[in-house]
């Protein structure tokens, strides 16, 4: 199999699921509709204020984060694989009278699709980087949308969380699989475990010194990097909350780090 049909592959996957979570309640558009945000304190203490700032979302899925950081006052992009859930975005916008772009296209093609321009935030998060055999090439496409002086933010699913099987019961997978596709079958999603979808597709696990690797290759600094134990998604099995908002799984309860988030920042 090849690349491209690893593309093709998560392409169509992420067209079946876009179907199914526009009208969950895990995403609760009826909300979002009337001015709920969709997005989580981790990256609202991260990313900061926004006002004024361009902000480029990279696999931005149908958009709501993308507009939830429009309503806190950024120009924004959003750029995504899925022909469906970027129609699904722009719908979105122009429902709801948001001023944003939505762009068709595979994250490695970034700088091209969107004319070489630039910007002083590009933001990923949470089941982002998963989709992509090579960190060296998504570094490289995320450092040259940035502006001078512009930051990446990550926010993403720890990779010790992806060694498991899918009860976490045993580790199935290496830590970095070095750009070994992992390729799966499921039904359902995350957002609706019973959604009558059947999902094939092909996965990568990169450990955080691989990432943060490429970044510095890049020309990125790195300026901050959490680990954190808790997720803010209850998506894994067995979860319990505590605080309000942080999710844990009963069985590990605070061994497990769950999430991590890091700013690399392209030199002025």
């Amino acid at each position: 199999m090849s690349e491209a049909d690893w593309f093709a592959l998560n392409r169509a996957a992420w067209n079946a699921r876009t179907r199914v979570h526009v009208a969950s309640k895990f995403y609760d558009l009826d909300s979002f509709r009337a001015g709920a945000s969709s997005l989580k304190p981790i990256e609202l203490e991260q990313v900061g204020d926004v006002r004024g700032k361009t902000l480029l979302h990279l696999q931005c899925h149908f958009g709501q984060d993308t507009l939830s950081w429009a309503r806190l006052g950024a120009r924004v992009t959003g750029l995504d694989l899925s022909d469906e859930a970027i129609t699904a975005a722009r719908g979105l916008a122009k429902e709801l009278s948001v001023d944003a772009r939505f762009v068709e296209a595979n994250v490695y093609d970034a700088p091209a699709a969107l004319g070489g321009e630039t910007f002083d935030i590009v933001f990923t998060s949470y089941g982002v980087l998963g989709w992509l055999p090579d960190m060296t090439r998504w570094a490289r496409a995320a450092a040259a949308c940035l502006k001078p002086g512009g930051v990446l933010h990550l926010v993403e699913f720890h990779p010790v969380v992806w060694t498991f099987d899918n009860a976490f019961e045993q580790i199935a997978y290496a830590y970095d699989g070095h750009g070994e596709p992992i390729v799966t079958e499921e039904t359902g999603t995350y957002a609706d475990r019973s959604a009558p979808v059947v999902l094939k597709e092909v996965g990568f696990n990169h450990g955080i010194g691989t990432v943060v690797s490429a970044l510095l290759d890049a020309g990125l600094t790195l300026e901050r990097l959490r680990e954190l134990d808790w997720s803010p998604y209850d998506i894994f099995p067995d979860m319990v909350e505590g605080p309000p908002g942080q999710f844990r799984m009963k069985k590990f309860e605070r061994r497990l780090p769950l999430v991590y988030a890091l700013a690399a920042r392209r030199r002025p």
